[in-house]
C-alpha cells in the first residue's frame, strides 16, 4: 500500500510539474534540490508512472555508491509499501535485486557504464537519473557524456535528469545542450555554527596520514556535542581508518556509536537508516553527505577533512590524499543537522580558516589515474575523448600515462583503438592493471586462484590482516568478517567472467565500471578507504599485453603454492613495482621508487618482493610498504619482461671520471653490471661533455697565458661584440666545443685526458680569423703595453665588466699626459709604490699629476728616499730606479 503521507511530506513534489514540462519539452533537465526533499526517492516515481498516475516508463536511478543505492531502492520500495526487488530494484557489484516487473533501478554508475558497453542504446529505458552530480566522480561524469552521445546519434527520445542537491546548474545546463533547470526548495531549520578549533596546532594532514591529535579532538567534540546538546550526532570523518579510531576513543558514551562507511556491513548501514529510540553517534565518511538520509541528527560534528586521490608520476605512486573539505562539502554537511528540526554543527576549525578553504571540491577527472576512463573512451569509440560532452577535458598529461598502460597491457593499439583483449578487459569491471593480472594470472593459475587474489587486490584488506599478500589471502579465506564475505563474492564473480560463458554473458550481479586496485587513485566506494597505491602512474611505461605461461608459477624457492601464487598475481598487476632487497628492510622497486617495510614485518628477508599497495610518509623519499608479496627473481623478470635492458652506459660520475659498463636492468633495479673495455666514443664523448657542464672548464689545462687569452676575449666581446666569441660562461663555450675542442676532445678517454687538453691553444680557434679580425687580437686586446720607462706591462682584462688594468710604479709613468686606451677603453691605472704596493688608482692620468700626485708625494717621499718624487711629475723622466741608480747612469 503506497504511503501517501510520506510522498506529500516530500518538498520535491513542488517542483514535479516544472520538472515534467521541461522534459517533455526538451528531453533533459537539470534538477537542482537540497537533501531530503525527495529528489532520489519521489523524482523517479514519479518519471516512471508510479506515483501520480503518469505514463509507465523504465527508469534508471544512476548512484555513485553502493550503499546510496541500496538504500534508495528500499527507501522508495518501502513508499510504495512494497519490498526491493518487485517494482523498485537495484544492481550493484556482486549483488542484483531486481527482477522482470522492476520499473525503478537503481544502479552505481560503474554498473549504468559496463551496461552502456554492452548496450549503447539501453534497449528498454526510457528516463535516466543521474542523481548527485555534485561529486563529479570520474565514472558519473563518463556515464554523463555517454548518454549524451547515445541522445544525440541513437535515441534521441532517451530523458535524461541531472540531479543534485548543489551542483554547477550552469554547467550541467549548458552539457546537457541547454537544458531548462528546475529548482526545488526544501524544507530547512536554522543550524547554529559552532567553531571548534584544537586548543593547540595540530599538524596538517599528509598523504593519508592524519594527526592523532586530531582525531582525538574530534572525539572530544563528540563528546561535547553528547553533553551540550540532545538528538543524534552525525561525525564526518575522512575514511575508515579514521572512524575507527575515533571510535576507539568513544567508549563509555551514553550513546550507540556506529560506522558508517562503503565498507560496513549491511546491518550496520541498515540500522543508521532507520530512526532509533535511544541515542546514537553516526561516524561517516562524506557518503553520508547527500547520499543518505540519516533519521534523527540534530548535531553534526565535522572533522574538516575529505579524501581526494592524486597521482605522483614521478614516484610511481598513486594516492587517496587526505585534504581540507572544501566549504560546498562543509554547506552539505551542516545541513544534515537542520532536516528535521532546527540543530548545530560544531566546526574543528576556526571561522577565519573557513574562508580560506576551497569552495569546491576537484573533479576526480581532473586529480585522477585515468587509466580505466581512457579504456571506456576507447571501448565507445572516442580514444582521445574529445567528442565526449565533458565538464571538465582529461588533462592530456594523465591522459598520455593512460594511453602508455593501455597500449603496454596490450588493450589498444598506437592509435587508440581497442583491441580484443581490451575490450575482454573493459567488461571484466576491474582497473587494467588487474584485468592484466586477472587474464595472464589465470592462464598461469587457474581461474579460482587468480581471482582469489585479483579481489584480494581490488579492495584492500583491513591493516590487522598485516602486510603480506599471501598471509592476508589465507586470513580471508578462514577469516568471517565483513571484508571476507565481500572477497569471496568478488572472487566468485571474477571466476566467472574468465570463464568462457563469463566473457560474452552478463553475469547474474554486474560489475562495477573498473574496481581499482587496493589504494588506487580513484574515489573508493568507502569515502575513502585506507590505503594509496598505483592504479595508474605511467612511471616504469607499462606491461606487455600478453598471455602468461604456465612457467610463472613456483620455481622450487621452498615457498609454499600460496606465496607464489599470491607473489604472480602482484608482479602482473604491478610489474613496475616489483623490489629488490637492499638490506634492513628496504628494497628499490623497478620504477626507481625506494621502497620500506615494517619494523616487525615477516616480509624484510625476502629478496625480491611485489608491491601492492604503497603510500610516502612526510618528509620521506622511499614509499611505505603496506600491502606485498615475495617472488623470485625469475617471477620478477617475467612480469615486468618489458623493462628489461641491456644497454651500454657511458656516464660522467660526479667528482670522478668516465664510467663505461654494461648494464642488465629491471627498470632501475641493476641486476648485472661488468665493464666495457671499447666503449662507444660518441658516447665517451658525450660523457665528457657531461663532465664539463658538471664540474667546468676547470678539467682542462689552464696555463696563466691561456686564462689571459680568455680575459682579453671576454673584453674584446663586451666592447666591441661580434664578432669577438662569448667566452666568459663556461656552459656556452661547453655547447660550442665542436668549434674549439676538437680533435682532442673525441681523443680523450678520461679526465687524465681533459687534462691535457691546452685550453689557450683551443681557444685561438675561436677568434674570427675568417673574417679577418683574429690577427688585430695584439692590435686591439694587448697582453702588454710599453709605458715611458721602457718595461712591457701586462694588462689585466680579468675584470668581468670594467676595464683593463694596468698596475705599474708611478715612476715608470712620469712625462705621461694621458691614460694609455686599448680597444678604445682607457685602463684603470693602479699605481703602485717603489714597493710595489698600491697607492693610487686612477683612469685620468692628467688629474691625478694636476691633483692627486701631491697628496702621494707627500705621504711616500718620506718613507721611500731613495726614489724620484719631483715637483712636476709631467716633465720628469720615466724610470724604474732609484736616485742613485740615475746617478750613475
Amino acid at each position: 500500500m503506497i504511503r501517501q503521507a510520506a510522498l506529500d511530506a516530500l518538498p520535491v513534489r513542488e517542483a514535479l510539474p516544472e520538472l515534467v514540462r521541461a522534459l517533455d519539452a526538451h528531453g533533459a533537465a537539470v534538477l537542482c534540490a537540497p537533501p531530503g526533499t525527495g529528489k532520489t526517492t519521489l523524482v523517479p516515481l514519479v518519471l516512471a508512472g508510479l506515483v501520480g498516475g503518469g505514463p509507465l516508463r523504465r527508469v534508471v536511478v544512476a548512484e555513485p555508491r553502493r550503499i546510496a543505492a541500496r538504500a534508495a531502492a528500499r527507501r522508495m520500495a518501502w513508499l510504495l509499501g512494497e519490498r526491493a526487488g518487485g517494482r523498485v530494484g537495484f544492481t550493484v557489484r556482486g549483488e542484483r535485486v531486481a527482477g522482470p516487473g522492476t520499473v525503478v533501478e537503481v544502479v552505481t554508475t560503474g554498473v549504468l557504464l559496463q551496461r552502456l558497453q554492452r548496450d549503447q542504446e539501453l534497449a528498454g529505458v526510457d528516463v535516466v537519473v543521474l542523481d548527485e552530480c555534485h561529486e563529479r566522480h570520474l565514472d558519473a561524469d563518463t556515464v554523463a557524456a555517454f548518454l549524451l552521445d547515445v541522445r544525440e546519434t541513437l535515441r534521441p527520445e532517451l530523458r535524461l535528469v541531472a540531479a543534485s542537491a548543489t551542483t554547477d546548474s550552469a554547467g550541467w545546463a549548458r552539457v546537457l545542450g541547454g537544458a531548462p533547470v528546475v529548482e526545488a526548495a526544501g524544507v530547512s531549520y536554522p543550524v547554529e555554527t559552532v567553531w571548534a578549533p584544537p586548543a593547540r596546532p595540530v599538524r596538517p594532514p599528509h598523504g593519508m596520514r592524519v594527526d592523532p591529535a586530531q582525531l582525538a579532538h574530534v572525539a572530544s567534540v563528540v563528546r561535547r556535542a553528547l553533553a551540550e546538546r540532545s538528538g543524534d550526532v552525525l561525525c564526518f570523518l575522512p575514511g575508515v581508518g579514521e572512524i575507527a579510531r575515533v571510535a576507539g576513543q568513544l567508549g563509555g558514551v551514553d550513546a550507540e556509536v556506529l560506522q558508517v562507511h562503503g565498507r560496513a556491513p549491511a546491518a550496520v548501514q541498515d540500522a543508521a537508516l532507520t530512526a532509533s529510540d535511544h541515542r546514537r553517534v553516526i561516524l561517516a565518511t562524506s557518503v553520508a553527505e547527500s547520499s543518505l538520509t540519516v533519521p534523527g541528527v540534530r548535531v553534526v560534528v565535522d572533522s574538516g577533512l575529505a579524501r581526494e586521490p592524486r597521482v605522483d608520476h614521478a614516484r610511481g605512486l598513486g594516492a587517496l590524499a587526505t585534504v581540507r573539505a572544501s566549504r560546498a562539502a562543509g554547506r552539505q554537511r551542516a545541513g544534515r543537522a537542520g532536516r528535521e528540526a532546527p540543530g548545530v554543527v560544531y566546526r574543528c576549525w576556526t571561522e577565519a580558516e573557513d574562508g580560506r578553504l576551497p569552495a569546491f571540491p576537484a573533479p576526480e577527472i581532473r586529480i585522477a589515474d585515468l587509466a580505466q576512463f581512457a579504456l571506456q573512451a576507447a571501448c565507445w569509440g572516442d580514444p582521445d575523448a574529445a567528442g565526449l560532452a565533458l565538464l571538465d577535458a582529461p588533462p592530456a598529461g594523465a591522459m598520455a600515462a593512460a594511453r602508455e598502460v593501455l597500449v603496454a597491457v596490450g588493450a589498444v593499439d598506437g592509435a587508440g583503438r581497442p583491441s580484443p583483449r581490451g575490450l575482454r578487459m573493459a567488461r571484466l569491471g576491474l582497473h587494467p592493471r588487474l584485468a592484466r593480472a586477472l587474464l595472464d594470472g589465470g592462464a598461469a593459475l587457474g581461474a579460482r586462484r587468480a581471482a582469489e587474489v585479483v579481489a584480494l587486490l581490488s579492495e584492500e584488506p583491513p591493516r590487522e590482516y598485516g602486510d603480506d599478500l599471501a598471509a592476508a589471502w589465507r586470513r580471508a579465506r578462514a577469516g568471517g568478517d565483513g571484508y571476507a564475505a565481500r572477497w569471496r563474492a568478488e572472487a566468485a564473480r571474477l571466476e566467472r567472467a574468465l570463464s568462457p560463458a563469463g566473457s560474452t554473458a552478463e553475469p547474474p550481479a554486474e560489475p562495477e565500471a573498473a574496481s581499482t586496485p587496493a589504494g588506487t587513485t580513484t574515489q573508493s566506494a568507502a569515502g575513502g578507504g585506507a590505503g594509496t597505491g598505483a592504479a595508474g602512474s605511467s612511471a616504469g611505461g607499462g606491461y606487455p599485453g600478453r598471455t602468461a605461461s604456465p612457467a610463472f608459477g613456483a620455481r622450487g624457492t621452498g615457498r609454499s603454492p600460496d606465496d607464489s601464487a599470491a607473489g604472480l598475481v602482484a608482479a602482473l598487476a604491478f610489474p613496475e613495482r616489483v623490489a629488490r632487497a637492499r638490506g634492513a628492510g628496504a628494497f628499490l622497486m623497478a620504477s626507481g621508487t625506494g621502497a620500506d617495510l615494517g619494523d616487525g614485518s615477516g616480509l624484510r628477508s625476502a629478496p625480491w618482493l611485489a608491491v601492492a599497495v604503497a603510500d610516502r610518509p612526510p618528509h620521506s623519499a622511499a614509499a611505505r610498504v603496506r600491502l606485498a608479496a615475495v617472488v623470485d627473481e625469475g617471477t620478477a623478470l617475467t612480469a615486468a619482461a618489458h623493462l628489461r635492458t641491456r644497454t651500454d652506459e657511458v656516464h660522467w660520475e660526479e667528482g670522478g671520471d668516465v664510467v663505461a659498463r654494461a648494464v642488465d636492468r629491471l627498470g632501475a633495479v641493476e641486476l648485472a653490471v661488468r665493464p666495457l673495455r671499447t666503449p662507444d666514443p660518441a658516447l665517451v664523448r658525450a660523457a665528457l661533455l657531461d663532465g664539463l657542464r658538471a664540474e667546468g672548464l676547470g678539467l682542462l689545462r689552464w696555463t696563466p697565458d691561456a686564462r689571459a687569452l680568455r680575459s682579453r676575449l671576454g673584453f674584446l666581446h663586451r666592447t666591441l661584440g661580434g664578432p669577438w666569441p662569448d667566452v666568459a660562461d663556461d656552459a656556452v663555450l661547453v655547447e660550442r666545443a665542436d668549434d674549439w675542442l676538437e680533435p682532442e676532445l673525441s681523443r680523450a678517454r678520461r679526465r687524465a685526458d681533459l687534462a691535457r687538453i691546452d685550453a689557450g691553444q683551443a681557444l685561438n680557434r675561436l677568434l674570427p680569423w675568417a673574417t679577418g679580425e683574429g690577427v688585430r687580437l695584439d692590435e686591439l686586446a694587448p697582453e702588454r703595453i710599453e709605458v715611458p720607462s721602457g718595461s712591457r706591462i701586462r694588462l689585466d682584462y680579468s675584470a668581468e665588466h670594467g676595464q683593463p688594468v694596468l698596475a705599474v710604479k708611478l715612476q715608470e709613468l712620469f712625462g705621461l699626459a694621458e691614460t694609455p686606451r686599448v680597444a678604445g677603453v682607457p685602463v684603470l691605472v693602479h699605481l703602485l709604490s717603489p714597493a710595489g704596493r698600491p697607492a693610487a688608482v686612477t683612469a685620468d692620468l692628467a688629474s691625478f699629476w694636476q691633483g692627486g700626485y701631491r697628496a702621494v708625494r707627500a705621504e711616500l717621499r718620506g718613507r721611500y728616499p731613495k726614489h724620484p718624487w719631483p715637483e712636476d711629475p709631467a716633465t720628469a723622466e720615466p724610470t724604474r730606479h732609484t736616485n742613485a741608480r740615475l746617478r750613475r747612469s
